[in-house]
């Protein structure tokens, strides 16, 4: 445990893995524009590790996918790629993002779905919490719009338009535009949904044609499954490489920021359970009985986070607690996958909840090392464009307005690289 800290206490930060140089028009090339998504890593940090610590032709698993960043840029390494995610509108983004289609098709359907929408009668679904956030007209305007997306015959075509319309659904709402928390603002000004969307598709057919273009009929491809991983389908020893961003303890409500989504493509009925799902969400909980908390993450530094969060709130300590056990087992479940001499690569900011350091970083390498990982690097990086608040209140712990937090969270993150 003291090495592991003193190893951490003095890695400097690599400039050269802030890609600073970066522009919002490199980080959103080909299809990595098509949605927004909180917290994703750029796809360039991405590529570097994969072309770092991989093959070309090799496999390429990432549990935590999210919006898909690993696999698309593990298809344009030409790599094979495998992508989890417990969250079907991840999987939804994701599988959009890694098909190529042809532009004729897409062309085709789209200009079907215009000419379809002004002849759709449909009614919007009885929901309350839509009506909690939409208006009449863009609530009216988006059931008929999704109604025809719906009627699309092409699978991969349906896909591609109904990621385009989960991501006018922030804009099209009273969701305060510039805010990942659900808040709502009753002065903000709705655009047109419509026009909303023909100019989202239209980004889109662009990102699908440089994609093309890109892989030169390459045919790599990857596999996006929505599952627990937990336990994944994949053999003993058939992975080469894992990339991965894992969710953050507490500091997300993952299902509170996709919910409008789900609340239009999945019927969501339960809020609370959908939150419940998520590693990482104050939601979930540990027995109470149990206050064994090393045995229960086999990490000592994370007993004694959860030791000094008891202190302060007994939920908050359960609900740590409860996510270090599932990383526990997520990353006995990459042991097993990962060949031996495979490599593990790990995005992860440390931060802190009511005056506690969560010391993620440290607490994965222990648990990692445990299992049977060697650490091959830590790379701390500066965080100049990824999509998260800068700032956070130091009485909760949770993420706040600039104007009332005093706190930065996350000024740096950690790249851990390991190795089985």
């Amino acid at each position: 445990m003291t090495l592991i800290r003193e190893r951490f206490d003095v890695v400097p930060v690599s400039h050269d893995w802030a890609f600073s140089q970066a522009k919002r028009s490199d980080t959103t090339y080909i299809t990595h524009g098509y949605h927004r998504y909180p917290a994703k890593f750029i796809p360039q940090l991405a590529r570097r590790l994969i072309e770092d610590y991989s093959e070309a032709g090799d496999t390429v698993l990432d549990p935590f996918c999210g919006c898909g960043t690993t696999l698309v840029e593990s298809i344009v390494s030409r790599r094979y790629s495998y992508g989890y995610d417990i969250n079907p509108i991840s999987i939804l983004i994701s599988m959009a993002k890694v098909r190529r289609l042809a532009p004729n098709l897409l062309n085709e359907v789209f200009e079907q779905i215009q000419l379809n929408f002004g002849a759709s009668t449909t009614k919007p679904p009885k929901n309350e919490r839509i009506d909690f956030w939409y208006k009449s007209e863009q609530k009216e305007e988006l059931a008929r719009l999704l109604h025809v997306i719906r009627t699309i015959d092409n699978a991969d075509a349906r896909r591609f338009f109904l990621c385009g319309f989960s991501n006018i659904l922030k804009n099209c709402s009273i969701w305060q535009q510039k805010s990942n928390k659900p808040t709502r603002d009753f002065n903000k000004n709705i655009p047109d949904v419509m026009r909303t969307y023909a100019r989202q598709i239209r980004m889109m057919l662009r990102g699908n044609i440089a994609f093309l273009e890109l892989m030169n009929g390459q045919a790599f491809t990857a596999n996006v499954e929505c599952r627990d991983s937990r336990k994944l389908p994949l053999a003993n020893g058939s992975v080469d490489l894992v990339v991965t961003s894992p969710p953050y303890v507490t500091s997300y409500e993952y299902g509170d920021l996709h919910q409008l989504s789900m609340l239009w493509l999945e019927d969501l009925d339960d809020l609370r359970a959908f939150r419940q799902k998520f590693i990482g969400s104050a939601l979930r909980r540990i027995d109470s009985e149990n206050k064994d908390y090393e045995a229960l993450t086999q990490s000592s530094l994370a007993a004694e986070i959860g030791a000094k969060l008891e202190t302060k709130n007994g939920k908050t300590a359960s609900s740590v607690v409860s996510y270090f056990q599932s990383m526990y087992e997520i990353w006995t479940e990459l042991y097993r996958l990962l060949r031996f001499g495979g490599k593990v690569c790990i995005v992860i900011g440390n931060t802190s909840l009511k005056g506690v350091e969560i010391t993620n970083a440290e607490v994965f390498v222990e648990q990692m090392q445990r299992i049977g990982f060697d650490t091959i690097s830590v790379i701390k990086r500066e965080i100049p464009s990824k999509n998260l608040p800068s700032t956070r209140d130091k009485a909760t712990g949770r993420f706040a307005k600039t104007a009332d937090a005093d706190a930065f969270a996350y000024p740096t993150e950690l790249v851990l690289v390991l190795q089985k």
